[in-house]
């Protein structure tokens, strides 16, 4: 297949959702408590469907059970990444999640959940928590137990363009007025440590996983700081976010036309700014703000035109 894969998006409401996904990307979405646009994902929790080509109508878990060429053969018994779009407009649960093993044997064979952030937009002066105090698991324990959560959770400033890679086992919640992209292991998988005692629009308080929690929380928490690496060829500016063995991540910003090659298994692109096309052998198709899309191995060499932001990921 020459040509990109575009795909329906899912929505999914949150009691901390908002308006951003319709406002900011034209999302056709009527209610306003949308807090996550599942925008390139085959777990069964959320399924996006392609909406273009010979595999118009189907799902990525068909395309992955059915076509793995597509994907350049790669092995594995299920599509290993999840993109997401997450509007906070309000205080996310503060989470953390486990890795493949603890999944493995406690969520029937789930995958764990290594995820990374990159700040699409966000209110002045806007935060995140990422990480903990606590140097032993007993104090992290004990702070719990307490509720000492203002000693415990480290809250960081944020700002459009920031990006933060999130390992399993790191504590961590979006705050009010952020809004990302998040690139993720194919996993639904989330024990929520604290949730502000707020209940939802039946008066009731979302379920709380302690002891989960403090199993798979790393501590002391180690921070994972991004050295993000800028390569420029005529008309684009790559920056490579993260090479880690669940994923990488890049940032395309296109300035005009640019080749590009694609020798990887498979790439997902979301659209975040801009319009352009992407040109191969078997047509030109058109690309915009809110779009994903995943190009399939064996494209070899694409054409990028127009104006455009997109971030790029692959397993």
């Amino acid at each position: 297949m020459k040509q990109p894969i575009f795909l329906t998006p899912l929505f999914q409401e949150r009691i901390w959702g908002g308006t951003k996904l319709r406002t900011e990307f034209g999302y056709q979405i009527e209610s306003d408590l949308i807090g996550e646009c599942w925008a390139v994902s085959a777990h069964p929790n959320g399924q996006s469907v392609v909406r273009n080509g010979p595999y118009k109508g189907k799902t990525i878990a068909e395309l992955w059970n059915q076509h793995r060429a597509l994907f350049g053969n790669l092995e594995g018994d299920v599509f290993p990444l999840l993109t997401k779009i997450l509007d906070a407009n309000n205080d996310l649960s503060v989470q953390v999640h486990p890795n493949d093993e603890y999944a493995n044997n406690y969520e029937n064979g789930e995958l764990g959940k290594t995820e990374c952030w990159y700040v699409i937009d966000c209110k002045d002066d806007a935060e995140i928590i990422f990480g903990h105090t606590a140097q032993t698991k007993e104090q992290f324990s004990e702070m719990v137990e307490r509720g000492e959560w203002n000693e415990l959770l480290r809250r960081v400033k944020v700002k459009p363009g920031d990006f933060f890679y999130v390992p399993s086992g790191t504590i961590h919640a979006l705050c009010s007025g952020v809004l990302i992209l998040e690139t993720q292991q194919s996993s639904d998988t989330t024990y929520r440590l604290y949730d502000y005692d707020r209940v939802d629009q039946n008066g009731q308080k979302r379920d709380l996983h302690i002891e989960k929690s403090i199993d798979v929380t790393t501590v002391p928490h180690g921070d994972f700081p991004v050295k993000p690496v800028t390569d420029k060829i005529p008309g684009v500016k790559i920056t490579t976010f993260v090479k880690d063995k669940y994923f990488s991540v890049y940032k395309w910003d296109i300035t005009g036309s640019a080749t590009l090659r694609q020798d990887k298994p498979f790439l997902i692109g979301s659209v975040l700014k801009g319009t352009g096309e992407i040109v191969t052998e078997e047509g030109r198709f058109k690309i915009e703000k809110g779009d994903h899309f995943i190009l399939p191995s064996g494209l070899e060499k694409i054409e990028v035109r127009g104006i455009v932001e997109v971030i790029v990921s692959h397993s």
